[in-house]
C-alpha cells in the first residue's frame, strides 16, 4: 500500500501507462495500467472529498490537493520562492542536457528554483545568428520533471515571477587567473546577504557548459533521469526505432529487436576540436577516423551478424560522404537518408 500511497499524490494529469511505467519501474499491460490508473483516481477524490481543498500539513509541508496549484507548494521549496536565470542552452542535445543538469546544480547550491530555460532546436556550429530557441517544455515534460526530481531541484516558470525587476546579474568569470576554486568561491558568495535578498539572480557571459563544474556524476544522473520527453517526439522517435528493427527482420528473416546504434562523430566541428585539444595537451588520441570506428564495432565481442547499424551523424557538418562504404561483411549500415526516415527528422528540428 505505501506505492500506492505515493503514487496517489501523482497530479492526475501526469498519469499514464508510460509515466507508471516510468515510475515503477516495472512493465505493466494495457489492462494493467487502467486498473492501477482507476484505482489512483478513485483514492485521489476519496482523498480530496475527506480533507477539502485546504490541504493536509505533514510537519512543515503543506500537501495541496488542487493540482491546478503551483508545484512549488506541494513539494515545500522555501517561501517566498527564489529564482536562477541562464542564458540559452546551444550545441548538441547531449550538450544542451549536461549545461541543463550544471545549470540545475548551480540552482540548487543557493536552494533557488531555475527558471525553465531555453534550449536550441537548428544544428549550431559557429553561426550563432542562426541559433534557433525552443522552449524546454516543447522538448522536455516540465511536470514530470519537477514530480521526479522533488526536494532535489526545480523548475519554475516565468509566469511565476512576481517582480521581473528585482534581478541580480553574476558575471561569471574567464580568462587565465580565474580558476575552479574562484568560481565556487563566487557561487558561495553569491548564496549569502546582501545577494541572496533578490528574487532572480541572473547569470550572464559565458555559456552554461562552459562553467566551471563543482558537482558529483552521481548529482548529473539523478538531474538528467528526471528528463522525460514529451510524447510527441518520444513517438517518433519509437518510429525510427521500429523502422530500424523492421529493417533487421528483413535482413535476418526472422523478428529480432536488436540492432547497433552508433555516434558517428566524424564531422567537421568535432574535428576541428578534438584536433586543437590533441596539439594542446600533445596527444593523438581523441580524434578517430571512420576506419577506426568501424573496426572497433566490428570488433564487439557476442555481436552476431549480420547486424543493422544505424549511424547518428551530422549530415550538414559531414565533409566524407562514404561512412557507408567501410563496414565489414555482416554489418549492414543505415544513416536516416538510406532508412527513409527524412520526413521524421524534418518534421522536428534537426537536434530532436
Amino acid at each position: 500500500m505505501d506505492g500506492f500511497k505515493i503514487l496517489s499524490q501523482i497530479p492526475m494529469d501526469l498519469l499514464n501507462c508510460k509515466h507508471l511505467r516510468l515510475f515503477l519501474g516495472t512493465p505493466l499491460n494495457s489492462v494493467t495500467c487502467r486498473c492501477v490508473t482507476l484505482l489512483l483516481v478513485i483514492i485521489d477524490l476519496l482523498t480530496t472529498t475527506f480533507s477539502g481543498f485546504a490541504g493536509i500539513e505533514h510537519g512543515n509541508i503543506i500537501s495541496i490537493h488542487n493540482h491546478s496549484l503551483s508545484f512549488n507548494m506541494e513539494f515545500g521549496i522555501r517561501k517566498p520562492v527564489k529564482y536562477l536565470e541562464v542564458p540559452q542552452l546551444v550545441w548538441g542535445l547531449n550538450n544542451q542536457k549536461i549545461a541543463f543538469a550544471r545549470a540545475c546544480l548551480t540552482a540548487r547550491m543557493p536552494n533557488r528554483t531555475l527558471l525553465m530555460p531555453s534550449l536550441s532546436a537548428s544544428l549550431f556550429y559557429k553561426e550563432i545568428d542562426l541559433l534557433q530557441p525552443i522552449s524546454f517544455g516543447n522538448v522536455f515534460q516540465f511536470e514530470w520533471f519537477n514530480w521526479n526530481c522533488k526536494g532535489f531541484v526545480q523548475l519554475g516558470r516565468y509566469s511565476d515571477l512576481s517582480n521581473h525587476t528585482d534581478v541580480l546579474e553574476l558575471q561569471k568569470g574567464s580568462g587565465r587567473k580565474w580558476t575552479v576554486e574562484r568560481d565556487l568561491d563566487q557561487l558561495r558568495q553569491f548564496s549569502k546577504n546582501p545577494y541572496d535578498k533578490y528574487e532572480i539572480i541572473q547569470i550572464v557571459g559565458k555559456n552554461p557548459f562552459l562553467w566551471n563544474d563543482h558537482w558529483p556524476i552521481k548529482d548529473y544522473a539523478k538531474v538528467l533521469e528526471c528528463l522525460v520527453l514529451v510524447d510527441k517526439i518520444s513517438k517518433e522517435a519509437d518510429k525510427v526505432v521500429s523502422i530500424i528493427r523492421q529493417k533487421r527482420t528483413e535482413i535476418v528473416s526472422e523478428r529480432v529487436p536488436y540492432y547497433v546504434a552508433v555516434h558517428m562523430r566524424v564531422e567537421k566541428d568535432w574535428m576541428i576540436h578534438c584536433k586543437k585539444l590533441e596539439q594542446r595537451l600533445n596527444i593523438s588520441e581523441l580524434c578517430s577516423r571512420k576506419e577506426e570506428i568501424t573496426q572497433r564495432v566490428g570488433n564487439i565481442e557476442g555481436l552476431k551478424t549480420p547486424m543493422v547499424v544505424y549511424l547518428a551523424v551530422a549530415d550538414s557538418l559531414l565533409e566524407d560522404d562514404s561512412i557507408l562504404n567501410v563496414w565489414k561483411n555482416g554489418l549492414v549500415p543505415f544513416e536516416k537518408k538510406k532508412l527513409g526516415v527524412v520526413g521524421i527528422y524534418k518534421r522536428y528540428p534537426y537536434l530532436l
